[in-house]
């Protein structure tokens, strides 16, 4: 995943349409792990990113007099109101306001540059698993990048006692705890919004699974498995984010289309936590 070829790619076709299965294929690799690597990395998503690199443009062209309208539909707005709309919630103005009062907001064109720096390492493992079954509850959910995500907590309050049980009696294969697995990414890329599908389940070679529960089947494959430990949300969401910006841009590895997975064992404030991801070598 060359991620300056997907900024260069942006930069060329700012004034264009731009779709997220274009940007894939330059980056050659899928649209979930771009997405990902790309908000931890950056703080943005990619579609922020062309919005406000597309503003930033914009902006630069109103104070060399061209007209709001020309603007407008030169970035691929289909109305100056929608374009006024955008260009005021990024710059807090109105595309004629920035003109008149000469000012000017941006945001510069990134570049990435991998550095790696010592005494701040990163512990994971490799493990070969034959195929499997994840087997628990599942819902569609709202993509979230950040924060608590209600509709999991309310899947995971909605767990049967039955349920329960089954699955217990089913785990028999590492790591032999109840794990979340999310899967079915449907993200709108002009909207920077999506659903996924989380499970909440175990993992398991039996296949005798009743219709209380939902299960998804997993291939044979390599998994990178990330262990870490302290204060809960906070360590497990930062090695998510870890695993994007610093592990896989240097490992040798890129990530496999199956669900990543987790899980979490509470010891008062503290947790110990694993991130399983299916991985590929590059």
């Amino acid at each position: 995943m060359d991620l300056n070829k997907v900024i260069d790619y942006i930069e060329k076709n700012l004034t264009n349409d731009i779709t997220l299965a274009d940007i894939c294929k330059v980056a050659s690799c899928s649209d979930y792990a771009l997405r990902n690597v790309f908000y931890y990395l950056t703080g943005l998503t990619l579609s922020e990113y062309i919005k406000y690199r597309k503003l930033s443009e914009a902006n630069k062209d109103l104070l060399n007099n061209e007209k709001v309208t020309d603007v407008a539909y030169k970035y691929g707005y289909e109305s100056v109101d929608g374009f006024s709309r955008a260009f005021k919630a990024w710059s807090g103005l109105l595309p004629s306001e920035a003109a008149k009062l000469n000012i000017c907001k941006t945001l510069p064109k990134l570049t990435f540059n991998i550095d790696v720096k010592g005494g701040n390492s990163m512990d994971y493992r490799i493990v070969e698993m034959p195929g499997f079954f994840i087997a628990g509850v599942s819902k569609r959910v709202p993509m979230k990048f950040e924060g608590v995500n209600n509709a999991i907590m309310e899947l995971a309050q909605s767990i049967t006692q039955e349920q329960r049980e089954e699955m217990h009696t089913l785990k028999n294969i590492e790591p032999f705890e109840v794990v979340n697995a999310s899967y079915e990414h449907d993200y709108d890329f002009q909207k920077d919004a999506g659903e996924l599908t989380h499970m909440i389940g175990v993992l398991t070679t039996k296949e005798n699974i009743s219709s209380n529960l939902d299960k998804i089947r997993i291939p044979a494959c390599t998994w990178a498995v990330f262990p870490n430990k302290g204060p809960f949300p906070e360590t497990l969401q930062n090695t998510y984010a870890r695993i994007y910006s610093e592990w896989l841009p240097v490992s040798g590895y890129e990530l496999e289309k199956a669900p990543m997975f987790s899980f979490s064992k509470m010891d008062n404030e503290q947790a110990y936590s694993e991130i399983w991801v299916a991985v590929k070598k590059a």
